[in-house]
């Protein structure tokens, strides 16, 4: 059996401007890289069109805040370079990949892992799977820096790389095989709406 942590993984987190489809606004990747989750990487992006009010209340971010911001041509190469891993993670993962597909013409989308998805089928009895109530469930959120929080994107990638470094290697048993999380992962998400923009 191949352990888990023998592939390179990006976990990502956007938030959008809540049209349809969403546009970026901001954007998190953070590396895991031997089982060890290492420092995020976070871009403010000015989108094509503003920012919707639903989506400003859920993350506060304004259309000033983003007014000089770069548009996602200018931070491209870089965001392409960040995110050269051997697997991307993300909870609910069509929604963040689906931003990032439209943005980035013909990424080469490496092995999709579904924190969502391998939540659903390895944490038995929660009352919910949506990222928050993991995070509060599993103290996924204690000792972060200072300033961060829900709904943004920097804050989402380090509790979503916490919350797969714990479904890969629970307390109570073995570190899970790189097999065992491929089967339970759902190969990015089920479409459902559970990340709002």
């Amino acid at each position: 059996m191949t352990d888990w942590t023998s592939l390179t993984y990006v976990v990502v987190d956007v938030e959008g401007n809540g049209q349809q489809p969403p546009d970026l606004v901001e954007l998190a990747a953070v590396p895991i890289v031997g089982g060890v989750i290492g420092e995020p990487a976070c871009w403010l992006v000015k989108p094509e069109t503003p920012i919707s009010p639903i989506a400003r209340r859920i993350h506060g971010i304004t259309n000033g805040a983003v007014a000089t911001a770069p548009t996602f041509a200018d931070i491209e190469a870089e965001v392409r370079e960040t995110l050269s891993a051997d697997a991307v993670v993300a909870h609910n993962a069509h929604v963040d990949l689906g931003v990032l597909r439209r943005k980035l013409c013909g990424w080469d989308c490496p092995e999709i892992f579904d924190t969502l998805q391998l939540a659903r089928r390895l944490l038995s009895g929660a009352d919910s799977y949506k990222l928050g109530a993991l995070v509060d469930r599993l103290r996924l959120a204690e000792g972060l820096p200072d300033g961060l929080a829900p709904h943004r994107a920097t804050y989402d990638a380090l509790v979503t790389a916490r919350l797969f470094v714990h479904l890969a290697t629970p307390p109570d048993a073995w570190a899970r095989s790189l097999d065992q999380l491929r089967d339970r992962s759902g190969r990015g998400g089920d479409g459902g709406t559970e990340a709002l923009f």
